[in-house]
């Protein structure tokens, strides 16, 4: 397990100075031919569990894996300061430590990918994670809905950059895909970019509410042409959020990005992944599709919020051979 672990570290620092995606010029020559066949993503994904599986050991690397690739999320209407504060500290200490030791990896310095909170809560998480490199991650731009106007938009953005994140989450408008403005939308999101300054921008598309695949693939493609570091499925509020047949087609949308430009643009699918068996499916997905190089960190993140607990426990009873309740884990 510490030789997968090496390993690991060795790919992130690999990529750890990916080259940031400037875009492209908006021309729709790129997906206006795009016709997705859905019978057949399905059938690819319905075989996918069937075909592939890790066991023992190789789980548990795997799942120590996940962890380093979770945006940890509070986006509840409730949140306080404590929550924060509580899911920082959970970030920092994802996996209780006599668990790591019995799996000789209490030295392994084991971190959440990043934190994700909503603009009025980043001083709190910047306050925990002082001293860390964990990202802090904010939703903007009228998250959940995105029904404000593009000057809000843009202000919001600017002023959680200011407020200390470093990565910014937003949701495009959705009626611009559902109408096919497809200039319109690449202007938006480029702005949003440009507001982004130096932090990382993830596009959500809120794929749950774009009726076809097809569309959802040419939204893909207007959001990495506009700029986007990464493309995200879901804002976790949609009555259906990530799934293995929509994320099939977004990172395939990715593999011929970086075919046709060079740019390595990132993944997070995000809502309703709350298992450690989900986790590794959407990792052996992105392994078969986009290759090793996409299994760190920089360029794939799982937005969720239960998952990290149904992890823990999955630890715990590789290491000691029983199940623990559910409660034993917190998520934070």
């Amino acid at each position: 397990m510490q030789k997968t672990l090496e390993k690991n570290a060795a790919q992130t620092a690999k990529n750890h100075d990916l080259a940031r995606n400037e875009g492209l010029p908006f021309n729709t020559k790129y997906f206006d031919s795009i016709n997705i066949n859905r019978s057949a993503i399905e059938r690819r994904v319905s075989t996918l569990t069937g075909r592939r599986s890790v066991k023992k050991e190789f789980q548990a690397a795997w799942l120590l894996k996940a962890i380093s690739m979770i945006d940890l999320t509070t986006l509840a209407g409730d949140d306080t300061r404590g929550n924060v504060l509580r899911l920082c500290e959970k970030a920092k200490n994802p996996v209780r430590k006599d668990i790591l030791k019995s799996l000789n990896m209490q030295d392994a310095n084991l971190t959440t990918g990043a934190v994700c909170v909503y603009h009025t809560l980043i001083p709190f998480a910047k306050e925990a994670l002082k001293g860390t490199s964990i990202p802090i991650a904010a939703v903007s731009t009228g998250f959940p809905a995105g029904k404000i106007s593009l000057e809000e938009k843009l202000t919001e953005i600017k002023k959680s950059v200011a407020a200390g994140a470093t990565e910014i989450d937003i949701v495009i408008s959705r009626d611009l895909v559902l109408e096919s403005k497809w200039q319109e939308l690449y202007n938006e999101i480029r702005l949003c970019r440009e507001a982004c300054g130096e932090a990382h921008m993830k596009t959500i598309l809120a794929t749950g509410e774009i009726p076809t695949y097809t569309k959802v693939a040419k939204a893909s493609w207007v959001a990495m042409m506009a700029g986007s570091d990464f493309i995200k499925t879901s804002t976790g509020k949609e009555s259906v959020n990530a799934t293995l047949a929509v994320s099939l087609v977004m990172i395939r949308c990715i593999r011929d990005y970086y075919e046709l430009t060079g740019f390595k643009i990132g993944y997070k699918p995000a809502g309703g992944i709350q298992k450690a068996k989900q986790a590794l499916d959407y990792l052996i997905l992105v392994k078969e599709e986009l290759g090793n190089d996409w299994l760190t960190p920089e360029l794939f993140r799982f937005g969720a919020s239960s998952l990290l607990g149904d992890i823990e426990r999955q630890l715990e009873h590789y290491a000691t051979g029983r199940y623990s309740a559910s409660f034993r884990h917190p998520m934070a």
